[in-house]
Parts: structure tokens; C-alpha cells; sequence
């Protein structure tokens, strides 16, 4: 198994801690992606595998429709995907993804965070070079098919790595999943396979996964950068941190 596997495993666990954060990250996805493909889910493919997700995570129906509404009435702000690029202390580069209506208020906010940590924030292009942009599906595993056979017929549709994965339900119990992992660009073609193809969608999106080494660091160092960390992914209009940090051993 690839890298793609190693950074999600180190990642699952903490994805979207706490159900609030989990909701309002789906609600502003939901919200750009009808500003940008109308709320139509039939001709919306990004809004279909939101949608997907958002009945996984057991996301309220009326906070669906909010996020809907949110986007067609004029007089609300738009929301905007903004990436801001930096260095942490200790030499660890991080690439944080936002959703945010005042790009100003998070630029200062996420500014702040790395200065008060011993960090920096860089300029655009600063540490995305070493970070791949992946498009991501989780799909139910269905029975009777041949996950090898599988990922060599995918190929062709930009998939570079397919996997097994355990997903774990709100009330505690377990599903499998297969996780693909793709190019950015075939974003399309990967989720219109997996439709036409009878496959049920538990969620579509993108990834960033790191290229280069690893760092690993001491137990106090990381305690500081997980302060960091921990400063971005609690802000409203964070929705992915990444880091180039070597995932402590369990």
C-alpha cells in the first residue's frame, strides 16, 4: 500500500472530531458547490457525492437545506476555498484549506495562530509543491467483487491507488469501505464509474498528500506543532490542515 494509505490512516482518526465541526464543514462545502453547479444534484456531481456524505455523517436535514438556501439568496455572502501556505516551528510546512465569506477575518486568525506558536505564514506556492492534490472516494465494499480487478479497470479513469478500509458508525458499530485515491482532475470520471456501476458513494472530495519525507521531531517539539495544529483545526473556517509532520507511533 501507497502513501495515500500511511497519511489517511495517521488522519482518520481525528477527522472532523466533533460532530458541530463535521456539520458546519459539509454545510459550507454544500453551499460552494451549489454556487458553483446549481442545486440541481443531477447535473451537480460534487453536490450528489456531498449529499452522499451528509447522510453518513447523519447531518440534519434542515441544516442541508440551509446550506442549500444559503447559496441561492443573493444577499448572502459568498464563500469563497482559500488556501494559505506556512511554516510551522521546527521546520514543518503546513497547508491549511478554508471556507470562508471574510477572507480577511482568516487571514488574520490563521496568521495569528502560526506567530503565536513560533511559525510563519509564507506566500502562495511557499510549501504546496510538496503536496500532491488528490481526488478521494469512499465506496461500500460490494460483494463479489475483486478489489485487484477493480483498481486495474480504474486505472484508465485516473485512479492510482484503491484500498480497504474500516469506517466506524455513529452508534459504534463498523462498515467496509474501499477507498480510492486519483488525480484531481478525474474527479468526474472516478465518481461517474462508481455510479454507473451500482456502487454506493459515501463520500467524494479531495485531498492534499505529502510528497517529500516526513520530519519526526521530539515529544516536546511536537506537542508545540500539535498546539498549532490544534489552534487551526478549531477555527470556523478551517477545513483541512496538512503537514509534512511524521505521524507519532502508536
Amino acid at each position: 500500500m501507497g502513501r495515500a494509505f500511511e497519511f489517511r490512516k495517521e488522519r482518520k482518526m481525528k477527522r472532523w472530531g466533533h460532530m458541530a465541526r463535521t456539520f458546519t464543514k459539509i454545510g459550507k462545502e454544500i453551499t460552494i458547490a451549489v454556487k458553483q453547479g446549481g442545486p440541481d444534484v443531477t447535473g451537480n456531481p460534487r453536490l450528489r457525492a456531498l449529499m452522499a456524505e451528509a447522510r453518513t455523517e447523519q447531518m440534519p436535514k434542515e441544516n442541508i437545506e440551509r446550506a442549500i438556501k444559503k447559496a441561492t439568496e443573493s444577499k448572502q455572502g459568498d464563500f469563497k476555498e482559500l488556501v494559505y501556505e506556512g511554516y510551522g516551528p521546527f521546520g514543518i510546512a503546513y497547508l491549511v484549506e478554508t471556507a470562508t465569506d471574510n477572507s480577511t477575518r482568516t487571514v488574520a486568525n490563521v496568521r495569528s495562530y502560526f506567530t503565536k506558536c513560533g511559525g510563519t505564514l509564507g506566500t502562495s506556492g511557499s510549501v504546496s509543491f510538496m503536496f500532491d492534490h488528490k481526488c478521494v472516494f469512499r465506496i461500500k465494499e460490494k460483494e463479489g467483487v475483486d478489489l485487484e480487478e477493480l483498481e486495474l479497470e480504474l486505472i484508465d479513469y485516473g485512479v492510482d491507488e484503491l484500498f480497504e478500509d474500516v469506517e466506524q458508525t455513529k452508534d459504534g458499530g463498523e462498515f467496509k469501505v474501499v477507498v480510492i485515491y486519483g488525480d484531481y482532475q478525474s474527479y468526474g470520471s472516478i465518481q461517474k464509474y462508481i455510479e454507473d456501476n451500482g456502487f454506493e458513494l459515501v463520500s467524494g472530495g479531495f485531498e492534499r498528500i505529502p510528497t517529500t519525507e516526513l520530519k519526526d521531531v521530539t515529544p516536546e517539539q511536537r506537542a508545540t506543532l500539535d498546539k498549532l495544529t490544534g489552534l487551526l483545526e478549531d477555527d470556523e473556517d478551517v477545513t483541512n490542515v496538512y503537514s509534512t509532520l511524521k505521524p507519532a507511533e502508536e
